[in-house]
């Protein structure tokens, strides 16, 4: 889930988690927050077809070290689904949103942040990409092939 430092989950992808999957996910995340950018969290899912939700905070363009700061926000929601011994995750186009950060860029970082991780041994099979726009769909497509 791609959220912001106080985790409130009111717009985007964030708000629908907690639209969808009850306000427990909101109560779990208020005591969890806040969280610096690059950090994750995970939270239970409440009713959504999933156990868990790890919430990530990615960087806002224009606040200098994006790169960076998406690689860990990737990597640590990568490391704590690792930790849970979970067999998959669903990871968004972190900060492609209102935090204006190029999908390209998104994209690139985001490949670099999973490939590393697979040179660790890891508890997951399945590693999803979740793009909602068909634009964002075939940068992806382009940069993961």
């Amino acid at each position: 889930d791609a959220a912001n430092k106080y985790l409130q989950h009111g717009g985007g992808i964030a708000g629908q988690m907690v639209r969808r999957g009850g306000e427990i996910i909101q109560e779990e995340s208020n005591k969890l927050s806040p969280i610096k950018t690059g950090e994750a969290v995970i939270t239970s899912a409440g009713i959504l077809p999933a156990r868990f939700v790890i919430h990530a905070v990615g960087p806002k363009m224009g606040e200098g070290t994006e790169d960076e700061k998406l690689y860990n926000a990737i990597k640590n929601s990568l490391n704590i689904a690792n930790e849970r011994n979970l067999k998959a995750i669903a990871i968004p186009a972190i900060s492609t949103g209102i935090f204006g950060y190029p999908a390209e860029r998104c994209a690139k970082v985001m490949k670099k942040a999973v490939y590393d991780f697979l040179k660790t041994k890891t508890t997951l099979e399945k590693i999803i990409v979740c793009l909602y726009e068909d634009w964002k769909y075939k940068i992806f497509l382009k940069e993961f092939t």
